[in-house]
């Protein structure tokens, strides 16, 4: 499957900012936008939602301290009690390192593969780059481009918008 894009390349991102407020407000779907570091407001800019991953690591932490509640209950009530200092044998007090350690430990855990996942950052022998300038100094915009899209008339869009070359790629996915 091969997709066409007509990547904007720009030095500034004071100028890049501009120039998403200007492409979307054309109508049109900005399909990426590359920097080589954050920027802070460009989620807003670009229109995208609030991330649900905290939702995520309240469910994995819970499940964690579930888990580590269940296991230490079960160890020292059941499977095995013993009577140590005259406690009881399910003291909840001298559950908690165990109980913290394992909800970050599931929390941790939980997240990494969530946002792998989520990003579809999974291994592969080739990296998909669209322009390598975006990891050094340049900041690029990705328009994902189908057959009734007009390249000259974006590119003429993106250079009236700071853009300071315009180029077309295509990138196979693998």
């Amino acid at each position: 499957m091969t997709k066409r894009f007509a990547l904007g390349i720009f030095d500034d991102e004071d100028v890049l900012m501009h120039a998403i407020e200007n492409v979307r407000a054309a109508g049109v779907k900005i399909h990426e936008v590359f920097t080589p570091f954050p920027i802070h407001g460009i989620d807003d800019a670009l229109g995208i939602e609030r991330s649900r991953l905290p939702i995520a690591a309240f469910f994995y932490g819970m499940c964690g301290l579930a888990f580590a509640l269940w296991m230490q209950i079960y160890m020292l009530g059941f499977d095995w009690p013993m009577i140590i200092g005259g406690k009881p044998h399910i003291a909840l007090p001298a559950f908690i390192p165990v109980s913290f350690e394992l909800t970050v430990f599931f929390t941790c855990h939980g997240m990494v593969i969530t946002f792998y996942t989520i990003s579809k950052l999974y291994p592969r022998w080739r990296t998909p780059v669209l322009d390598v300038r975006s990891t050094d100094d340049k900041f690029v915009m990705a328009i994902e481009l189908n057959e009734n899209s007009d390249l000259n008339g974006l590119s003429k869009l993106l250079r009236e918008n700071g853009a300071s070359e315009v180029n077309e790629k295509e990138m196979t996915k693998n």
